[in-house]
């Protein structure tokens, strides 16, 4: 009896077993390779300093992927046949990446962001019509925190591929000031006071020198430009002083600060 039924049946036994053997090992050799270049990556971006939060989440999707063709590949030995379930999984696939369009876009935003590092966690840029300091980078989204203490939510799609200012990555900025005295004042008397002011503070670099000019002849006012560089944490205090010196000291100087104004004439006819 026994020996009918192995007749009958070793060769389907020899032919699927080999098969089922074959799989085995190519599933085990798949998984620890997976393991292996799943780990390697996982140097090379820490290595790269990525940012941590996306260090797990590349790692994790590297091996997800690769697990996924190792069991087709499983499969396939045993003699299954994946054309119709490969055609179905991209079917699939191709039909929740165009209901996700907008959210694939930010996930590819945020690696492109979290790999280039056009900016980073605090730094202050301006994107988007928005200017506030990088509280956090996350996979969809950066978030931002104002000057005056609102949260705003970028997405990094738009983000990734729109124009940006980042206000943090160089350590000197230029402070620029526009100042006006009336028609008749001594314009050299006022060139004078513009640059002892500015050069008597010493939070402004003396590397470049600072400049002023006078730079127009405008419509109801004398203009100059003053120009000084200083230490990117500066930049504020800098320029709000100024103001308030110039404001102080041109009266005391015999200067004035005109207002806005029109000659009308008038003819009889």
């Amino acid at each position: 009896m026994i020996e009918n039924i192995w007749v009958e049946y070793s060769p389907l036994i020899v032919k699927y077993g080999t098969g089922i053997i074959y799989a085995v090992l190519v599933l085990l050799a798949g998984i620890y390779a997976a393991r292996l270049i799943r780990n390697s990556a996982r140097r090379v971006m820490e290595k790269r300093n990525l940012d941590p939060s996306l260090v797990p989440f590349v790692s994790s999707l590297i091996y997800t992927t690769l697990l996924i063709l190792v069991i087709i590949s499983a499969l396939t030995m045993l003699g299954i046949e994946m054309t119709s379930f490969i055609a179905l999984l991209g079917a699939a696939g191709l039909a929740i990446g165009m209901a996700l369009s907008g959210t694939l876009q930010n996930f590819a935003g945020g690696v492109i962001i979290l790999i280039i590092k056009p900016f980073k966690a605090g730094d202050v840029i301006e994107a988007q019509g928005y200017t506030g300091l990088v509280k956090e980078i996350q996979i969809f989204n950066t978030i931002l925190t104002t000057f005056d203490n609102k949260t705003i939510i970028l997405p990094n799609g738009a983000l990734s591929s729109g124009s940006m200012v980042n206000f943090t990555t160089q350590n000197t900025r230029r402070v620029d000031w526009k100042f006006g005295i009336a028609y008749g004042d001594n314009s050299d008397l006022a060139k004078k006071v513009l640059f002892d002011l500015i050069t008597s503070d010493e939070r402004v670099l003396k590397d470049p020198e600072p400049f002023v000019a006078l730079s127009e002849l405008g419509d109801s006012s004398v203009n100059f430009v003053v120009r000084a560089w200083v230490n990117a944490a500066d930049y504020w205090p800098v320029f709000f002083e100024m103001n308030e010196k110039v404001y102080k000291t041109f009266p005391l100087e015999g200067l004035n600060i005109p207002f806005p104004q029109m000659d009308v004439h008038i003819q009889k006819d």
